[in-house]
């Protein structure tokens, strides 16, 4: 059995997720000890809790501790099945919980099942601290689809916080290998799109949200193309999105709206971490970089990226694949700042 420790890095939901990704495609039996332990609020949560059900579910797994605000989870795959899934974050208690995390910790192995795989996810689609349904859909599909991953995703509800009540659907189809990518040259820019949303607020919101970030790109030479949408929800929200493509990779960078929070302040906040990575001359940006860093490792042959800010996310999960797998990735750069990543992969 692989013992991780889950205050080690940055201490979050991430090691659990990954760990337990990984436990299920390769069949190995893993114990996550301190898990969350350098959060305010210690322990599994909602949005964990549904996770290890998930996986649980995929894998006929036997498990232990997967109770509310436990530290210690020991859980031991038999085999990974695909079908149809249904999973509700808020099934047990309110919450907001991302889908789009529960929907990253079951890509990888249903990736591997033997039959294609349709799951719908419950709970949060545009939170904070989390990937939006957006970025799932656009960026992370996107590289699933060069590593050799079909799949398709469709969002059925949008959920805010606190409420959430949102819904999406995964569609995903096994795949015999993960090709291996190598993101050195990102190339010319091709396209930058903006996206602005509101749910059950005025649509003028939305408005000035676009044409703050408009305005900002346009007074640094680019031409987005713009669309505003509003878009019913239970709750209240607003939403930036940017994507930006490249001759050979793809961005994005988003920023939500809060109470007290100006329009103008959403787009800049996106806006301007986009500026700060079209300056660095890297491909990716920092989150689909640890998000790909599971596929990099057990793709057959030898990957190569770069990104523009190497997140204590990414050296977590680093750690956490060399834990599973007989490989070492080679590191470029220094927490915080661009990097080179590079790792042989372990094939299937």
């Amino acid at each position: 059995m692989i013992t991780i420790d889950g205050s080690y890095g940055e201490g979050g939901g991430q090691i659990l997720r990954t760990s337990l990704s990984l436990s299920v495609i390769l069949n190995k039996p893993v114990k996550i000890t301190n898990i969350r332990a350098k959060r305010p609020n210690p322990g599994l949560k909602p949005q964990h809790l549904t996770c290890i059900k998930a996986l649980t579910k995929i894998s006929n797994a036997r498990v232990e501790g997967d109770r509310l605000n436990s530290q210690n989870l020991t859980f031991i795959p038999t085999n990974c099945r695909g079908g149809n899934f249904s999973f509700d974050v808020a099934e047990d208690m309110p919450s907001a919980g991302a889908v789009s995390l529960v929907a990253q910790a079951l890509f990888l192995p249903l990736s591997r099942a033997r039959i294609s795989s349709k799951v719908i996810i419950k709970g949060g689609t545009h939170v904070a601290w989390s990937p939006p349904y957006n970025y799932l859909d656009e960026i992370f599909i996107y590289y699933m689809r060069i590593i050799g991953i079909h799949a398709k995703t469709n969002i059925r509800k949008w959920g805010w916080y606190p409420k959430g009540q949102g819904e999406i659907e995964i569609e995903i189809q096994p795949s015999n290998k993960f090709s291996p990518l190598n993101l050195t040259y990102r190339g010319s820019i091709k396209r930058l799109k903006i996206l602005s949303v509101v749910s059950n607020l005025p649509y003028s919101i939305a408005e000035r949200q676009a044409k703050r970030g408009e305005k900002i790109l346009r007074e640094e030479g680019f031409s987005p193309d713009i669309e505003i949408r509003e878009v019913s929800s239970r709750g209240k929200g607003t939403f930036f999105f940017l994507r930006a493509d490249f001759e050979n990779s793809r961005v994005g960078f988003s920023s939500l709206g809060e109470i007290g929070k100006r329009a103008e302040k959403v787009a800049e906040e996106a806006v301007e971490e986009f500026l700060q990575f079209y300056k660095s001359n890297m491909c990716l940006d920092q989150h689909i970089t640890d998000q790909l860093i599971p596929y990099l490792a057990l793709a057959q042959g030898e990957s190569t990226i770069t990104t523009y800010c190497l997140s204590e996310h990414a050296l977590t999960n680093i750690w956490v694949v060399e834990k599973f797998l007989p490989i070492k990735f080679r590191i470029e750069g220094r927490k915080g700042e661009p990097a080179k990543i590079s790792v042989r992969g372990t094939g299937f």
